[in-house]
């Protein structure tokens, strides 16, 4: 369990917090490059580590994100006209540009340089991979870009949804790195009918072996090695037939995922603080897929009773038809004779459980077990973390010439006798040079070419 101060710290993050500090270090998606869609749309409101914000896409196409309140007399800027390079505030018609100059202010006197000193809170922003992310720190603290491979994806190969949660971010982050929840949460009874397809040997099983494993051996044992970019840890199974599954993920400091998957992937699932309350669930492609045998996606669901968290194509905001008002639309039938939750859309099951803790679960009050070692190690980085940027530590996982955050990959196998798990998924696994490799050496795509 957690202090109350160390509970505080943890889950707060407007500015001014420890955390809300640690977190503005951080390059952190806005929202989506399609909410913007075209020079001078319609701006958006942003809400972001609890600050009110507005986006907009100016005429030449640039990107910018601003305080809300107009600093003249505090009107929304939401409601503004975005004309010609700029957001003008509808009650006095000063124009701000998106690097918040004002370059308009015609309520005033011609030759009044009044407009020089006013200037509207503007953060930087940076567009990769269907995201437009911003940098809220200080200026003097900025560092590049973290770039998980967005910046070189083709345009025709990007991928990026989010998806609103009614909870603190960290209730969010602690499902993501919680492998042992798969064994019960998303488990259904036909689990067991499923045949041995001959995959439960040393290799990289079916996904319909998958689930058997994860149905089978209900308590893993989990392994975590630290990175210089967070850890990487596995859940470790016997399979029925005895061998050895490992599920590897990945946590990137602060908020930042790679959840395991066959044979590797570099998929992101990204975590981002609306408020104290509420959070985004970003989820993007990073790179061009690698993957040699095409695990995951709607493969992974095809043997399941489950609505998979991948029918809504294409980047976009996804809805939410599971709710807390309507209970999740459990099936109190179909929860005692087919699935485990009564729960149909997948997903949906980890929203039932993390948004039912609360708006902010009260940590002073659980008991975690040997399962939880993640979730520990993960609150220890993040606390460590921000304690200590007041005294001018340096907040762990920021770019640098010797990090290259394209490297990160998630895992799953069946493991050879005598092997190694912290070695899949990273450049010396040969199942990751040879589908590296065969992407070297693939003809790059255009919009009119198949991928």
């Amino acid at each position: 369990m957690l202090s109350e101060e160390n509970n505080q710290i943890l889950t707060r993050v407007g500015p001014g917090t420890l955390m809300g500090d640690l977190l503005r270090r951080y390059w952190t998606p806005a929202l989506l490059s399609m909410e913007l869609p075209g020079p001078d749309c319609v701006p958006v409101r942003v809400r972001l580590l609890g600050e009110n914000l507005v986006a907009f896409r100016d005429t030449e196409g640039k990107v910018g994100l601003v305080a809300e309140n107009c600093p003249h007399r505090g009107a929304s800027l939401y409601f503004g006209r975005n004309e010609e390079c700029g957001l003008r505030c509808p009650y006095h018609g000063w124009k701000f540009d998106t690097e918040g100059t004002c370059v308009d202010m015609p309520s005033e006197p011609a030759d009044s340089t009044f407009k020089y000193k006013v200037k509207l809170t503007s953060y930087p922003v940076h567009e990769s991979g269907g995201i437009v992310w911003a940098y809220l720190g200080p200026r003097e603290t900025m560092t590049p870009f973290r770039d998980f491979g967005t910046d070189s994806l083709p345009e025709e190969k990007v991928y990026a949804r989010k998806q609103l949660a009614r909870c603190n971010w960290v209730q969010t982050m602690e499902g993501n790195l919680d492998s042992a929840h798969i064994s019960w949460l998303h488990q259904f009874n036909g689990v067991a009918d499923l045949p041995d397809d001959g995959t439960d040997k040393p290799g990289y099983p079916s996904n319909a072996m998958a689930w058997k494993f994860w149905a089978h051996d209900r308590a893993p044992r989990l392994e975590v090695h630290d990175t210089w970019y967070g850890y990487r840890y596995a859940a470790i199974r016997t399979t029925p037939n005895g061998n050895t599954n490992v599920r590897i993920t990945e946590y990137c400091v602060p908020y930042s995922t790679v959840v395991a998957s066959n044979p590797f992937t570099t998929r992101q699932l990204m975590v981002v603080p609306i408020d104290d309350e509420n959070c985004w669930r970003y989820n993007f492609t990073t790179q061009v897929d690698l993957n040699p045998n095409g695990y995951g996606g709607e493969n992974l669901f095809a043997v399941s009773p489950f609505e998979t968290p991948f029918r809504n194509p294409g980047s976009g905001i996804t809805p939410r038809e599971y709710t807390a008002e309507n209970d999740y639309l459990i099936d109190r039938e179909d929860q005692r004779t087919s699935t485990f939750s009564g729960i149909r859309d997948f997903v949906s099951q980890d929203f039932m459980v993390t948004e039912s803790m609360g708006p902010i679960y009260d940590r002073t009050k659980e008991h975690l077990a040997t399962t939880d070692k993640a979730v520990i190690r993960m609150r220890n980085i993040l606390l460590k973390a921000a304690k200590g940027l007041p005294d001018g530590g340096q907040p762990p996982a920021l770019a640098g010439p010797d990090h290259d955050f394209r490297k990160i990959r998630s895992a799953e196998k069946n493991l050879e006798p005598g092997e190694d798990w912290r070695i899949l998924g990273t450049d010396d696994d040969p199942v990751v040079q040879e589908a590296m490799l065969a992407a070297a050496n693939r003809p790059p795509t255009t919009p009119n070419t198949p991928a």
